[in-house]
């Protein structure tokens, strides 16, 4: 009777013991799907963030520029007007 309890566990422990194997064995190749998975889209979302900011820094030297030139036709402006202003005051 010992010999067929013996048996029994046995087969227990290798029938569990290969369930628990592929268990794990699933386990980890779906860890490394979605670790790929969550690599892969990092990797895009930092792609895409880097040509935004490539854009954003290009459209700012633009803008700079843009402003440097409207600030040197103030200034002209200014010039302009202060000496209209002195003509007008001295026909007065």
């Amino acid at each position: 009777m010992d010999n067929i309890y013996t048996i029994i566990a046995t087969l227990l422990g290798a029938l569990t013991g290969a369930s628990a194997w592929r268990y794990y064995e699933k386990r980890a190749i779906k860890k490394e799907e979605d670790d790929r998975f969550i690599r892969h889209d990092c990797q895009s979302r930092i792609s895409k963030l880097e040509a935004l900011l490539e854009k954003s820094s290009q459209e700012k030297d633009e803008l700079r520029v843009q402003i440097i030139k409207l600030v040197e036709e103030v200034a002209t402006l200014r010039t302009e007007i202060k000496f209209l202003q002195e003509i007008n005051n001295s026909k007065k």
